[in-house]
């Protein structure tokens, strides 16, 4: 699967990608935000790769790489907790640090959203952003998220109890 515009790509992950999902996945400053309690070997990753099951009606996350202009990686969307009965799915970014600020993850946003909207049929994008990052909640704002709850203390990381912000996009209002 490949989705794109004249400014990035959204495509499955490959073997080449090893590098930058063994960085992504290790980082232990993210590690909260998804629930990760143990490093990932490179083995895991690559038989990630090899072997998972790219349909989201099976699997009930997506997982794709976007690249820039230059065909170069700069970060990572997912979707997640697909539920086509009740057409919704999560939405979780990262994009490299080094590649913040471009414009990458509005762009793979937009691209997501109108795959959701028109090959998945969904009604609504989620996403949990920590009130702290304010970055974060500025792009899914902009992308047409709305703020419609908080977590309070949801979130643990070194010794602090954070809060989180639920926002949501209804993509399709005329929708059944």
């Amino acid at each position: 699967m490949l989705l794109s515009n004249e400014n990035i790509k959204l495509r499955a992950p490959e073997i080449s990608d090893l590098e930058i999902l063994f960085d992504i996945e290790n980082n232990v400053e993210l590690w909260h935000l998804s629930n990760t309690i143990a490093p990932y070997s490179r083995f895991d990753l690559e038989q990630y790769i090899m072997s998972v099951d790219k349909d989201i009606y099976k699997t009930s996350q997506l997982r794709l790489m976007i690249e820039g202009a230059e065909n170069e990686v700069v970060g990572v969307v997912d979707l997640f907790d697909f539920d086509p009965v009740n057409k919704r799915a999560g939405v979780g970014i990262i994009v490299l640090e080094e590649k913040q600020n471009r414009g990458y993850a509005s762009n793979a946003l937009e691209l997501l959203s109108e795959y959701a909207d028109k090959k998945l049929n969904i009604h609504q994008l989620y996403c949990n952003i920590e009130v702290e990052n304010t970055a974060s909640i500025s792009l899914f704002e902009k992308a047409g998220f709305i703020k419609s709850g908080l977590k309070k203390e949801w979130n643990y990381k070194n010794g602090i109890w954070t809060d989180e912000l639920f926002l949501q996009k209804i993509l399709n209002q005329n929708k059944l």
